[in-house]
């Protein structure tokens, strides 16, 4: 850590001394192309099967009323996030108060792809809810599960790699490896779903024993210790499904494990460092917010300088319309303004792309620091694909005598061309 010369202090590891600095490299990582591609893919996809299952199930009840905005044009939904023009130019207007909570990455990425539970959880049960309702939320999270299974595995595997040994991931070995690990991540999550809902089966039948009358209620007195003792075991399991399902996906991708250890090692580190965990998120919060700022205003400036320099050639009247959806500019014209909308939208997309790569590059150097905290492990130890590959070790046969040799060794092979050993 430190490298003395007499009396004085030539270096220091501050990534040693403080090693949550390394949430920092996350912006790094979720900057470069390949994780930009992968994060605004994967949000275009979730948010198209979501409006299409909003087109088929509907969105006229209040359990659904979320998949409004998604059922028309998913596509601006998703870019919605980037304005046609930096906030440093537009008129001198102030970004909100509620900005840093409402556009950063941490907390605008958990609610997005939580959004299918958070809403389920909320909007039903008490109330009453049409099946269909239902139907269009567990389909909305097992789209949204299946789509990040891929493209967020793909996302935590460069990031984990990077972030232990410093080694490259091109873009076929993390698909690769997301892949062929697919099953795993999907699965993960679903996993505590699952023991929920069969601690919640024996309360649903009692609360059906209770429908009966006095008696029931009466019955349903007598036992209802046990309905809250599920109901505590339903909790916890919800718990730390929504704050640890993003270290499932990290503990897969740095440990190369199953379904399995990735929920043990999310919910050991979730309850046995619940204030690391906290400080970690706090801090991975502040600095994608800061990035966030960063990408936006440069995409919005990307898009706006472009408008803004085929303007002197154009005409401001003519960017606005093109820009707009004015029907002044003919069949053709509205055609190729909407072509221009559309790669204006592709730089927006991309941008937006940012929001989900730094929550998951984040997400695996908070995994490293939890795992660190708890295991002791060191932040260098990650799980390479050479590690399962097996060893070209040589087939072992023996010779006439009986003696052990070498298949295939020509030196040890009884047909050898050597001398024979004189006879004694």
């Amino acid at each position: 850590m430190m490298e003395p010369d007499g009396d004085t202090i030539r270096a220091v590891a501050w990534s040693e001394v403080f090693p949550w600095l390394r949430i920092i490299r996350a912006f790094r990582l979720a900057i470069a192309l390949r994780a930009l591609v992968f994060g605004a893919v994967a949000i275009l996809l979730t948010a198209a099967g979501w409006g299409l299952l909003g087109t088929v199930f509907s969105t006229d009840c209040r359990a659904t009323k979320w998949l409004e905005s998604y059922s028309g044009r998913p596509w601006q939904a998703v870019t919605g996030a980037v304005p046609d023009r930096p906030s440093l130019i537009d008129g001198g207007k102030k970004m909100p108060a509620s900005s840093m909570q409402r556009d950063n990455p941490m907390f605008y990425s958990w609610e997005k792809l939580t959004q299918p539970a958070i809403e389920g959880l909320s909007q039903t049960g008490l109330a009453a809810t049409p099946p269909r309702a239902i139907a269009s939320i567990i389909l909305c999270g097992l789209w949204a599960a299946a789509v990040w299974a891929f493209f967020g595995a793909a996302i935590c595997r460069t990031a984990a790699v990077q972030l232990a040994v410093e080694e490259q991931v091109g873009w076929g070995e993390a698909m690769h490896f997301a892949g062929r690990k697919w099953p795993a991540y999907f699965a993960a999550p679903l996993l505590p779903v699952g023991g929920v809902l069969l601690m919640a089966i024996p309360v649903i039948i009692l609360g059906l024993i209770m429908r009966a009358g006095g008696f029931g209620i009466l019955l349903g007195g007598i036992v209802w210790p046990l309905a809250l003792l599920a109901g505590f075991i339903m909790a916890l399991l919800l718990l730390g499904m929504l704050f640890g399902w993003p270290l499932m996906w990290s503990a897969i991708s740095a440990e190369g494990s199953d379904s399995f250890d990735a929920l043990s090692r999310s919910y050991a580190y979730i309850f046995q460092k619940p204030l690391h965990y906290l400080f970690y998120a706090v801090v991975a919060a502040f600095v994608g917010w800061l990035g966030w700022l960063l990408v936006r205003e440069f995409a919005a400036g990307v898009v706006w300088m472009s408008y803004w320099a085929a303007g002197w050639g154009c005409g401001e009247a003519r960017i606005i319309s093109i820009m707009g959806t004015s029907g002044e500019l003919g069949g053709v014209g509205w055609f190729g303004a909407g072509m221009i909308r559309f790669w204006a939208a592709c730089v927006k997309l991309l941008a937006v792309g940012y929001l989900f790569s730094y929550f998951w590059s984040a997400s695996v150097a908070i995994y490293f620091l939890l795992r660190r905290d708890v295991d002791a492990m060191e932040m260098n130890e990650v799980y390479l694909d050479a590690d399962e590959e097996p060893a070209d070790l040589p087939t072992i046969g023996a010779d006439p005598s009986g003696a052990p040799v070498v298949e295939g060794d020509d030196a040890n092979s009884p047909n050898a061309d050597s001398p024979e050993a004189p006879e004694v």
